[in-house]
């Protein structure tokens, strides 16, 4: 006996979109797998991660409102796919460039990267005072910035403007691309950053800067 799974177009749509995220999790899980084994190389597993993240937040946009969570998506449909949850989910970013950045948070402090991180500072509190508040506006930025303030090894691991990138991006990350801040996280957004560009001004001077 056929079971229909649905009663409509709209309803077979949904059920379509189920099928995807299915799929884009456990290709994610089965990347992860093959990259921390060494069966792929790591230039092939960005390539191919980039590409699924892409889609995630695609797709993951276009349903927020049945699908509020991934994790309790996963678990529903009894995935144990930890690995695809962190990459697509926390982190955001394939496992290479975090390890770029990690790497470049060793090499010495020098005048580029202070203005690097400077400029994106700024960039990035100037955008919000534009309105510029949409998740695929502000992400960017701040994943920029994060990455510029890892390159300098004179800034302890709990420095404020990393904790607060770090935060800042993991909840950007569980949001949909089109989404966009309120103007009380936009607001607080741009206070965080304006605290931590104070605090990163301060602990020049220290390091001889």
């Amino acid at each position: 006996m056929e079971v229909k799974l649905w009663n409509d177009k709209r309803e077979r749509e949904m059920y379509d979109n189920f099928a995807e995220l299915y799929a884009i999790i456990k290709a994610t899980e089965k990347l992860e797998k093959g990259y921390v084994r060494d069966i792929i190389s790591s230039s092939q597993y960005e390539t191919e991660c980039q590409k699924l993240i892409a889609h995630f937040k695609t797709l993951a946009s276009t349903f927020k409102d049945t699908v509020p969570s991934i994790e309790r998506f996963a678990d529903t449909y009894k995935m144990d796919c930890p690995a695809a949850i962190n990459r697509l989910v926390t982190s955001g970013v394939p496992a290479t460039v975090e390890h770029r950045a990690a790497a470049a948070a060793s090499s010495t402090t020098s005048a580029a990267v202070v203005a690097e991180c400077v400029q994106n500072f700024i960039t990035a509190m100037d955008s919000l005072k534009l309105n510029m508040v949409a998740v695929d506006q502000v992400h960017p930025l701040l994943s920029d910035l994060s990455a510029s303030l890892n390159k300098l090894s004179i800034l302890p691991p709990d420095f404020e403007g990393k904790t607060k990138m770090k935060e800042w991006i993991l909840r950007l990350s569980k949001m949909g691309a089109a989404d966009e801040l309120t103007e009380q996280q936009a607001r607080q957004l741009h206070f965080d950053l304006e605290s931590s560009y104070n605090s990163f001004m301060a602990a020049l001077p220290s390091a001889g800067t």
